[in-house]
C-alpha cells in the first residue's frame, strides 16, 4: 500500500468559513486591541479621571490645605455664580482666547503653507523660526519680562512709538493684556505652523497642476485649493488654540502676576490665586471644575458644529 494512503486526508474548511486566526492577533475574535489599550487607560484613569473626581468632591467643601475638609454643600458654587471677580476673569479669558485665535491662525496658516514649499533656504529659516517651541514657557516669560522692563528693557526706547511714552507696557490695562496675547502667540505660532506645514504637504500636486492649466494664479490656488484642503487642519488647530488659551497660566504668572490690579487675572490664574495664595482650596476646586467643563464643552461644540467628527478625507480620490 502506498505511504500516502495511510495518512488522514486533509479536510477542507467549509465554504464561506473564515480561516482561523491566532488568539493573540489584534484582529482576532474577542475585543481586538483591548490588551494594548489597558496601560493607557490605567494611566489616564490614575492621573486624569481620579484627580478630577477629587477636585469635584473638594468643590463641595471648605478646606485650607491642612486638616480635614468640611462639607459645605453648594456654597462654593453659589459663590462662583455671584462672584464679580469670576465674571471678570471669564471675560478676560474670552478676550485672550479670541485675540489669540485671530492673531495666530492667519500667521501660522501662511507660514505653514510657505514652509511646505521648496524655497531656497527654507529649511534653515524654518528651523530658526521653530526655536521658541523648544524653550519652556517660564523661560520665555522671564525673557520677555526683561525685554518689557520699563527701566532696562527695549520697551523703554520703543514705548513712545507704540503709545506708551513711559515704557510701562505691563503697568497699563490694555498694554498688559496685549503683552500676554503677543507673548503667547509668539511662543505657540511655530507649533500650529507645523500642523499646517504637514497638512499642506499632503495636498496632491495634481490639483495645482490642473489649476495652472486652467489659468489660476497663486491667490486663486490658495483660496480654492489650499484652504479647502486644509479644512480639517484648521479645525484641529483651532480646537488646540481654544483649549490652550482657556488653560493658559504660566506666562501670566511670570509676566504680570494677574496685574495691574486684576486686569490680566484670567480664570486659571484666579484658580491659582484663590487656592495657593488665599488657601481657599474648596472655592479654587469649584473654579477648576468649571474651567474643565467649559473647555471640554467648547471643544465638543467646535467639533460638532464644524462636522469634524466625520473625519472625511479631503484628498483627491480618497
Amino acid at each position: 500500500m502506498p505511504a500516502s494512503a495511510t495518512r488522514d486526508p486533509v479536510k477542507a474548511p467549509p465554504t464561506g468559513a473564515a480561516p482561523a486566526r491566532p488568539s493573540g492577533s489584534p484582529s482576532g475574535s474577542g475585543r481586538p486591541g483591548l490588551g494594548w489599550a489597558v496601560p493607557g487607560l490605567l494611566f489616564f484613569t490614575l492621573f486624569a479621571v481620579v484627580p478630577m473626581l477629587l477636585v469635584v468632591a473638594l468643590s463641595f467643601t471648605s478646606w485650607g490645605g491642612l486638616g480635614m475638609p468640611t462639607w459645605t454643600g453648594g456654597d462654593n458654587w453659589t459663590k462662583l455664580w455671584n462672584d464679580p471677580g469670576m465674571r471678570q476673569a471669564i471675560w478676560l479669558s474670552v478676550l485672550l482666547t479670541a485675540f489669540s485665535w485671530l492673531l495666530q491662525t492667519p500667521i501660522a496658516l501662511l507660514l505653514g503653507v510657505w514652509a511646505a514649499g521648496r524655497q531656497r533656504a527654507r529649511a534653515a529659516l524654518t528651523a530658526v523660526f521653530f526655536l521658541p517651541l523648544l524653550a519652556s514657557s517660564v523661560a520665555l516669560a522671564l525673557l520677555w519680562k526683561s525685554l518689557l522692563d520699563p527701566n532696562f528693557g527695549v520697551i523703554a526706547d520703543l514705548g513712545p512709538w507704540i503709545g506708551f511714552p513711559d515704557g510701562n507696557l505691563l503697568g497699563s490695562s490694555r498694554g498688559a493684556l496685549g503683552a500676554v496675547i503677543f507673548v503667547a502667540s509668539w511662543q505657540f505660532i511655530p507649533f500650529h505652523t507645523l500642523l499646517y506645514q504637514g497638512g499642506a504637504r499632503q495636498i496632491p500636486q495634481s490639483l495645482y497642476d490642473a489649476a495652472v492649466i486652467d489659468g489660476a494664479g497663486t491667490v486663486r490656488q490658495f483660496l480654492h485649493i489650499t484652504l479647502p484642503q486644509l479644512r480639517n487642519t484648521i479645525i484641529t488647530s483651532s480646537v488646540l488654540m481654544v483649549v490652550g488659551a482657556l488653560t493658559f497660566f504660566d506666562t501670566v504668572l511670570i509676566l504680570t502676576e494677574g496685574g495691574p490690579g486684576t486686569d490680566t487675572t484670567i480664570v486659571p490664574y484666579l484658580m491659582y490665586k484663590t487656592g495657593f495664595l488665599a488657601f481657599d482650596m474648596g472655592y479654587a476646586s469649584a473654579v477648576a471644575a468649571a474651567l474643565v467643563a467649559v473647555a471640554t464643552g467648547v471643544s465638543l461644540l467646535l467639533v460638532r458644529l464644524t462636522g469634524f467628527s466625520a473625519m472625511r478625507s479631503t484628498r483627491e480620490g480618497m
